[in-house]
């Protein structure tokens, strides 16, 4: 592997997981990067007062942020495998995790330490390309999910991910169409597909129920 490889690869895996100084300073770039995908992605979410919502690889912590402000009077948890992130959030906001409003685990997707149906709605945006088994992540996601629940998934577009070369690193990039499919083996009912601007490169949201 080359030094242009070894740097790529690097970033793929700060990426999938931030950790240390460079952590940090991806989730700041994550934060100015993706502010317009993680604010339509809250929007759909239509998070009501006083609900339970869940984000699902916070990153640099502006979805916990917006979801606070969405769910006025709710509980927001966040779930992330980083410790960097973890420890980055409870700096951030100490007045919302002293006053309960605001609590923080360790996990993933794949494993959430959540109980069963204790979540009015999930979010999640731009983790699937890290994960292998996006049928056993969803799954975690319905088990989640009280009847009814929402769940907003964003992802880049695939076609002009795939033209990144960082995302020749430890990437799992799927079809839109495959990702919806999914969605419906593990129980939740697509509802819409939108757009995030006019572009052909433009991110996806899938909002779906439980």
């Amino acid at each position: 592997m080359g030094p242009r490889d070894t740097l790529l690869a690097g970033l793929a895996r700060q990426l999938g997981h931030p950790s240390g100084i460079a952590g940090r300073a991806v989730g700041r770039i994550l934060n100015r990067r993706n502010r317009g995908t993680v604010t339509a992605a809250v929007a759909a979410l239509e998070l009501q007062p006083g609900e339970t919502a869940l984000a699902i690889g916070f990153g640099g912590g502006l979805v916990l942020d917006l979801l606070l402000r969405a769910a006025a009077g709710g509980t927001v948890h966040g779930v992330d495998v980083s410790d960097t992130v973890i420890a980055k959030a409870r700096a951030a906001f100490p007045q919302n995790i002293a006053a309960g409003r605001l609590r923080l685990h360790r996990g993933s997707i794949s494993a959430l330490p959540l109980e069963d149906a204790s979540m009015a709605a999930a979010i999640t945006i731009n983790t699937v390309y890290f994960v292998a088994d996006l049928d056993g992540a969803f799954a975690e996601v319905t088990r989640v999910l009280a009847p009814g629940g929402r769940f907003v998934l964003g992802i880049g577009d695939p076609d002009a991910m795939a033209a990144a070369q960082v995302t020749d690193h430890d990437y799992h990039l799927r079809p839109v169409a495959e990702i919806e499919t999914a969605l419906g083996e593990a129980g939740l009912i697509l509802r819409r597909h939108e757009r995030v601007g006019e572009s052909t490169r433009a991110a996806h949201l899938l909002v779906a129920n439980r």
